[in-house]
């Protein structure tokens, strides 16, 4: 058998043993006779794999009890909506606009009330995060809202963003379990999985439970927050297969040493990438050294007509989806919780290589 080094942006690459456990569960799970995929959501059996997955993230994040942690479909696409449906109730609400997804999510609650942009790096080609001291923040505001990595563009905060009384909303899609994390700071986080938690299809959604409110008039029911908070993420059939594998990279991320030892391997990782950009005269880092991604590490070649042959020389060298987005091109190498850091070290030798054969 042989596997890649995917450096996919997601769906993205999942830990080794924990896809050799659903292997070896995929016909019989624990003596039931059934596949995980086969099975009743209302079951006892199901029951115990949801039990067992959000007691692993609890303690993952030592999150305070009045949190509650909905298992949801749609992605963060739908929280786009979602959010403001909930939370926005005719109220403004700040938005930190860094990028095409938090541009995504400021024109989607534009929809539903008013979102003011509190600070956007765009005239800097979005090249940087803004600096707190830069955040003209409304005090009544519903929730201020932020991307914390933009996969696309490759920048991440360096801080969390101080709100004051206003709920922090935060679309931690890339960044969630990738390091330790204080989610006292938050009011609401949401993720979707396809990055560091598990297989697309299962969207984590975090809420403070003083944030459950009556949402906008003419909310589906299944956009209802509480709806879900009241009926263990099981008012309509969740998204089973996925929440019985993130409940695996949980425990896998627990065995590895927890989001102390993720955060340490992650930095360790995208500081060795960087590295070599700083040090080269070909590769040309996209993103400000004081807002780099650990997550997605963006940047382009000084002679662009070489891209083509640096992404087939990778393929070729067993280093799959490193081409970037294709609203920005470039290349993207996405380094998530389960890539491995001989991959890293693959990566940054065969640059270094493919360098020394230009000169």
């Amino acid at each position: 058998m042989r596997r890649v080094y995917n450096f996919s942006s997601g769906p993205a690459i999942l830990p080794q043993p924990v896809l050799e456990q659903i292997q070896a569960e995929l016909l019989d799970w624990n003596g039931t006779g059934m596949s995980v995929m086969e099975m009743s959501h209302r079951g006892e059996a199901f029951v115990s794999i949801a039990e067992r997955a959000e007691a692993t993230l609890r303690r993952l994040l030592g999150l305070p009890s009045n949190y509650k942690v909905l298992f949801l479909q749609g992605g963060a696409t739908a929280q786009f909506s979602m959010v403001p449906m909930n939370l926005l109730r005719g109220a403004s609400a700040d938005f930190i606009d860094t990028g095409i997804w938090s541009k995504k999510a400021i024109a989607e609650a534009g929809r539903y009330g008013s979102a003011r942009v509190a600070a956007s790096a765009e005239s800097d080609g979005f090249n940087h995060v803004p600096e707190q001291t830069s955040l003209e923040l409304d005090g009544q505001a519903a929730y201020l809202h932020y991307t914390p990595n933009e996969t696309i563009g490759g920048v991440e905060f360096g801080y969390v963003p101080d709100s004051g009384t206003v709920p922090l909303v935060a679309d931690m899609s890339s960044t969630m379990l990738s390091r330790p994390l204080d989610i006292s700071r938050f009011g609401l986080i949401y993720a979707g999985a396809q990055k560091n938690l598990g297989p697309a299809g299962l969207t984590l959604v975090i809420v403070r439970e003083d944030l459950f409110h009556e949402p906008m008039a003419g909310t589906p029911k299944v956009f209802d927050y509480r709806v879900y908070a009241d009926n263990g993420s099981m008012y309509n059939t969740p998204p089973t297969f996925a929440w019985y594998a993130a409940g695996l990279v949980f425990e896998w991320i627990e065995a590895e040493g927890g989001l102390q030892a993720m955060g340490e391997r992650n930095r360790r990782k995208a500081q060795k990438v960087y590295d070599v950009l700083d040090a080269s005269s070909l590769y040309r880092a996209k993103v400000r050294a004081d807002s780099r991604s650990w997550m997605n590490v963006t940047f382009t070649l000084a002679d662009e007509t070489l891209e083509a042959s640096f992404l087939a020389g990778a393929e070729a060298a067993g280093m799959s989806d490193l081409r970037g987005h294709r609203s920005v091109g470039g290349i993207r190498a996405s380094l998530y919780n389960a890539m491995p850091e001989s991959g890293v070290d693959m990566l940054c030798e065969y640059m270094r290589e493919f360098e020394r054969s230009q000169a």
